[in-house]
């Protein structure tokens, strides 16, 4: 439960961070010089570049523990989002945004995989929908304390990159003191009396990877299909949105941030509730339902023109997010045990890379639906109908999630322990994972992966003892 209330708030924190550049466009745009649209290739590159994060931190947690690239992602979020407040041009806030694209994409599968690997079947759902909600809470975050720090003093909009710099030093502490889970530490307590028997823990490692790609090659391209299509759920209703309240229904500026700030409240509780209630009704037909609730509730969420509709971006918000809620702990059910991290993170940055490109998308098909233009003061600004196009995108997004989850597989209340994971066997026998386990349960879980250096040994000894015994005369 301590671990997971850490990875809460590292999930809140990622979002914060990544949402300073989104609430900031204007002032990095005059500060730097340039237009808002080279500014929000910032935003582009953070989401081009996590992929990478995601698959060298994922197999860096996956081979040497979830802790220590943990701490060394977390160092890196620190220096790059303080560095970002520092740069002085737009080449050198491109190249820090970048680099903070492969530090932001290497936290979430181990969040994941640290957050949920060792917790009680029976609360996994609930985790996961509590962890999964974090990212709007960072958003809501991001909101306050930008009214609150940018341009209030004469440093402009660099003092929110300077405090969203500071909670990760709390975060890499408050790791320090927690161990690493009991499921990798088993597992790697495997790999070494494995390699006492064979070859060395790296090529131990190497050996489930090729194993991994051999037997779930497949499951691996479904899982990145279905991130896609819930970064296409999640961006294509809530990215052009804001837009949509001021340019079409000519919402004032605190009309767009308490129906934003209703949306994510939304959001929260739909991720809540609907994770607990997919540990009772399975995770593919908690998805599928909440997806056609959600595709119900388009027609008001985009054609009620008045200040109503914040009840509709409630209810829609607690969809889609309520189908979200449910992915952490879908994405680790379905992963191999090996590769747990590196899988869960980058399918889920591989999907997010696919679907940056919505917003482009829904902006340009809206220009083909053009309404009467705004005229203020003799200045005319054009107006597009952009609710009819989100109506019609969500509308065939939830399709394919719907139907992708339909076809999908499902492990619910899968055993995350080394002694269920099929996968193992190709590189352990039973008799050498029976003896693992038993060893670190005689010991109370507390075995240390050194205490294990020396295990093929003990049982060759153990061998070599029962060959002797016939041989023994009777007293």
């Amino acid at each position: 439960m301590i671990q997971l209330a850490e990875f809460v708030l590292l999930q809140t924190w990622d979002a914060f961070d990544f949402f300073t550049v989104s609430l900031t466009t204007t002032e990095l745009a005059e500060s730097f010089d340039t237009t808002v649209a080279n500014v929000t290739w910032g935003i582009t590159l953070v989401l081009m570049f996590r992929s990478v994060g995601s698959i060298l931190f994922g197999v860096a947690a996956d081979r040497y523990g979830r802790k220590w690239p943990f701490i060394i992602n977390n160092v890196l979020f620190i220096i790059l989002e303080l560095g970002t407040g520092f740069c002085q041009t737009y080449q050198q806030f491109l190249a820090c945004r970048a680099l903070f694209g492969i530090a932001m994409g290497g936290l979430y599968g181990n969040a994941a995989a640290t957050a949920l690997e060792d917790l009680p079947e029976e609360a996994r759902g609930l985790m996961s929908g509590i962890l999964q909600q974090g990212y709007a809470f960072g958003y809501l975050l991001a909101t306050a304390f930008a009214r609150g720090l940018v341009d209030t003093t004469s440093h402009g909009w660099r003092p929110l990159f300077w405090f969203g710099s500071g909670p990760p030093v709390l975060i890499i502490i408050y790791r320090l003191l927690l161990p690493e889970t009991h499921v990798h530490q088993q597992r790697e307590s495997v790999r070494r009396t494995a390699r006492a028997e064979s070859t060395s823990v790296s090529k131990t490692f190497l050996l489930e990877g090729k194993v991994a790609l051999k037997r779930h090659w497949l499951l691996l391209t479904y899982l990145v299909l279905l991130m896609a299509g819930f970064n296409f759920m999640s961006h294509g209703s809530q990215d052009l949105y804001p837009t949509m309240l001021k340019n079409q229904f000519l919402f004032g500026a605190n009309a767009v941030t308490v129906t934003q700030v209703v949306a994510n409240l939304g959001a929260m509780t739909g991720g809540t509730v609907v994770g607990y209630l997919s540990q009772s009704f399975g995770r593919r037909l908690s998805i599928i339902c909440i997806c056609v609730v959600g595709g119900a509730l388009l027609y008001p969420y985009t054609f009620v023109t008045t200040e109503r509709v914040i009840a509709a971006a409630f209810f829609e918000q607690f969809c889609v997010q309520g189908a979200w809620g449910v992915i952490p702990i879908h994405l680790m059910e379905l992963s191999p045990g090996a590769f747990r991290t590196f899988v869960v993170g980058t399918s889920y940055q591989l999907g997010n890379l696919v679907s940056s490109a919505s917003s482009t998308i829904e902006a340009t098909t809206g220009e083909r639906f053009p309404l009467s233009p705004l005229v203020v003061n003799g200045k005319s600004t054009p107006r597009y109908d952009y609710g009819k196009v989100i109506c019609i995108f969500m509308g065939c997004v939830y399709v394919y999630v719907i139907l992708l989850t339909f076809l999908g597989p499902e492990h619910l209340r899968r055993k995350f322990g080394v002694e269920h994971d099929a996968d193992v066997r190709e590189i352990a026998n039973e008799e050498t994972i029976g003896q693992v386990i038993h060893r670190r349960e005689r010991m109370g879980m507390g075995l240390s992966d050194e205490d294990l250096a020396d295990a093929a040994e003990v049982r060759r000894l153990e061998q070599a003892e029962k060959e002797q015994q016939p041989n023994r005369s009777p007293v």
